[in-house]
């Protein structure tokens, strides 16, 4: 595993990349030809998104960036359809960059999308960071602007967000997997750790997902991002999910009562997660 030039970029308190991880399978109760393979480790973990509280952003010295210093690449069509849709509820107090995103002409498209390096479409990249961000100097404070409209309308940002937004740090892949002569389908539910951005990994001044600063959650993740996964898996997938990891963290808890140690070796614990624990 490639992972020399990541680990020489590494923060302070965020743990090495590569470590092994405990996967949970089980069929899709809504499609039996689907198997779940999540990754318990990451979804048990106490991570918790830390934007203006200790978030020091990808980019080194834009704190306020965070992870939007670059578009957002659409997933699909209707991905960026569905931004536009949010886009156009925006109003000039809640978006620094309104008057940018003006049509060209008359009866024109908010201009919010461009064409990316490798050609797929993504979000307006202005000023060096995402047209929807609002920056530090902007009367309503720095964030995702459509983040900002999911919270006026009383809606998750699930519905305001393009995919990549709303899903990370979560990440869902999908594989093919061979058994004899049939094909099953699995969907991977797991980490968007460094490694999964590729080289682009190594480019990171900081990164949340490894970082022990950002495991410092109240709820499991599995808990507190209950709305990414059912929009991810559906109801029935995350109420399987749901049961499985509800298990675990009553076992864990058992053996650290029993053994008065945080986990068996039965258990791989989230190396980011268990350095905070330790410390308390």
């Amino acid at each position: 595993m490639a992972t020399k030039g990541i680990k020489s970029k590494l923060s302070k308190n965020e743990v090495a990349p590569g470590f092994a991880r405990d996967w949970l399978e089980f069929e899709d109760p809504a499609d039996s030809e689907n198997i779940y393979k999540c990754d318990l480790t990451w979804l048990t973990s106490y991570w918790q998104c830390i934007y203006g509280n200790g978030c020091c952003g990808i980019d080194e010295g834009k704190p306020d960036a965070g992870c939007c210093s670059d578009g957002a690449y659409y997933s699909d069509r209707d991905d960026e359809a569905r931004t536009l849709k949010a886009a156009k509820r925006l109003t000039k107090d809640m978006w620094q960059f309104y008057d940018e995103a003006r049509p060209t002409k008359k009866g024109g498209k908010l201009r919010i999308s461009e064409i990316g390096l490798d050609k797929d479409r993504k979000t307006r990249k202005v000023k060096d960071s995402c047209i929807f961000l609002n920056r530090k100097d902007f009367a309503a404070g720095p964030g995702c602007a459509l983040h900002g409209l999911a919270l006026k309308e009383g809606i998750h940002f699930v519905e305001t967000k393009p995919d990549v937004c709303w899903q990370l740090p979560l990440r869902r892949t999908f594989e093919k997997r061979e058994m004899g002569d049939a094909e099953i389908s699995v969907t991977v539910i797991g980490e968007y750790e460094r490694l999964a951005w590729g080289e682009g990994g190594n480019d990171f001044n900081w990164y949340c997902t490894s970082n022990t600063e950002a495991h410092t959650g109240r709820d499991p993740v599995y808990v507190s991002s209950k709305n990414e996964l059912i929009a991810m898996m559906g109801n029935e997938g995350y109420a399987e999910l749901a049961k499985h990891c509800d298990a675990r963290m009553q076992a864990i808890a058992l053996t650290a009562k029993q053994q008065k140690k945080r986990e068996l070796p039965l258990f791989v614990i989230h190396p980011a997660s268990k350095a905070v624990q330790k410390q308390r």
